[in-house]
């Protein structure tokens, strides 16, 4: 066997090595870790429930970025998803509030107007917040008439 191959044969074997360890590593660190971080989403969903309850759309939103703005990165990304997700489901219409956003199958008017939404709330630096601005899609979207969810009904 010509030397080439068996280098090639051993970076192949390396390679898979290295897919198997992470794999492992992963489902090692999720079984550590599943309990904790389930029992936060649990919690930032109460929080969100409650705050909903208190606020208006707009106000779910503008507590999403200020607890966000307190610790951004990706971990609080998705928490703050969750957050204005459930807040928003239990809130108030605010007059207006869906008139802009546009539906997600819309891409490039959605990367507009994620784009715009960073820059209102000063985080077009951040590399996560246009994420941010998801659930509100999502719940603008289960807001139009005629959407599967509200059985074609205006929710607001």
């Amino acid at each position: 066997m010509p030397g080439w191959a068996k280098a090639l044969i051993i970076v192949a074997v390396v390679l898979v090595l290295l897919v198997v360890g992470v794999i492992a590593a992963g489902i090692f660190w999720w079984s550590r870790n599943k309990d904790t971080l389930i029992a936060r989403a649990k919690a930032v969903a109460t929080e969100g429930t409650d705050a909903g309850h208190k606020s208006d759309n707009q106000g779910c939103v503008d507590q999403s970025i200020s607890r966000y703005k307190k610790e951004p990165g990706f971990a609080s990304s998705i928490e703050t998803s969750v957050f204005m997700q459930t807040c928003l489901q239990n809130s108030r219409p605010s007059p207006g509030f869906c008139d802009q956003v546009p539906k997600q199958a819309e891409f490039m008017k959605t990367a507009q107007w994620r784009l715009e939404q960073c820059r209102r709330v000063d985080l077009s630096s951040d590399n996560y917040c246009q994420h941010l601005f998801t659930p509100v899609q999502q719940f603008c979207q289960r807001q139009s008439p005629g959407s599967k969810e509200d059985g074609g009904t205006d929710g607001q």
